[in-house]
């Protein structure tokens, strides 16, 4: 682990020697590249996506969000916080600065563009950052929430799951209008949603998946009720 921890600072120190951003980036052009983050991230507090919430991270130790369980284990063990040179360091080369990340981001080649970014991030990850950058204009409100699903209660019933069977290579999917619609297993996800955002209990629903139509998800809102509620059963 020493070792590890070793590695991390030795890299985080050549990239921060190496990719200094440019004085006085740009905000408002930094907001314009924060649209590939909102994928991944949301800047409300607590509302995690694939990667944590920024919201308040700003000159916070790294990997320390307790509602967030997916760090890798360099981030769970990082001994830095986030600060204008780590950003930077962290936007120049994830891998890099802490090997083994799970952040599948191939990094900012330009010190311009990452300069800007980081103006921008400076606001949006400080305490009521949200808030700011849209009053600003930095960026559009739909930003800040990033990439949430639609929230999945009240479904209409063409998509409300009321039984679900496996049979052979295929799983028939029950609606609550009266169908029963058959697709190949492969072609079928079984997901669980938690959040508030999921559906009811006892009420799982099944969406799109694919453009072509036959491949959908079927999500529940907890992983006992996806185990009770599909029936191997021909």
């Amino acid at each position: 682990m020493k070792r590890f921890i070793a590695s991390v600072s030795v890299g985080f120190a050549l990239l921060s020697a190496n990719s200094a951003p440019a004085a006085d980036g740009n905000a408002k052009r930094g907001g314009e590249f924060y649209r590939a983050c909102v994928a991944c991230h949301s800047l409300e507090p607590g509302v995690h996506l694939t990667g944590p919430s920024l919201a308040g991270l700003w000159d916070r130790p790294a990997g320390r969000i307790d509602s967030f369980v997916r760090y890798s284990p360099g981030l769970k063990s990082a001994d830095f916080s986030w600060d204008a040179d780590t950003v930077n360091a962290w936007l120049a080369d994830p891998n890099a600065m802490v090997p083994g990340t799970y952040m599948v981001f191939r990094g900012i080649e330009r010190d311009r563009d990452r300069a800007d970014l980081i103006a921008f991030l400076r606001i949006a990850m400080a305490q009521g950052g949200a808030k700011t950058v849209v009053e600003q204009k930095l960026v559009p409100p739909d930003y800040v929430r990033g990439q949430q699903p639609e929230p999945l209660s009240g479904a209409l019933e063409h998509a409300q799951v009321t039984a679900i069977r496996h049979c052979a290579d295929s799983y028939f999917i029950a609606t609550a209008d009266g169908r029963e619609t058959p697709y190949w297993e492969m072609n079928v996800r079984l997901k669980v949603d938690s959040r508030g955002t999921g559906p009811a209990p006892r009420k799982p629903v099944i969406t799109g998946a694919g453009m072509m139509g036959d491949r959908v998800s079927v999500i529940f809102s907890s992983i006992d009720e996806l185990e009770r509620f599909v029936a191997e059963k021909c």
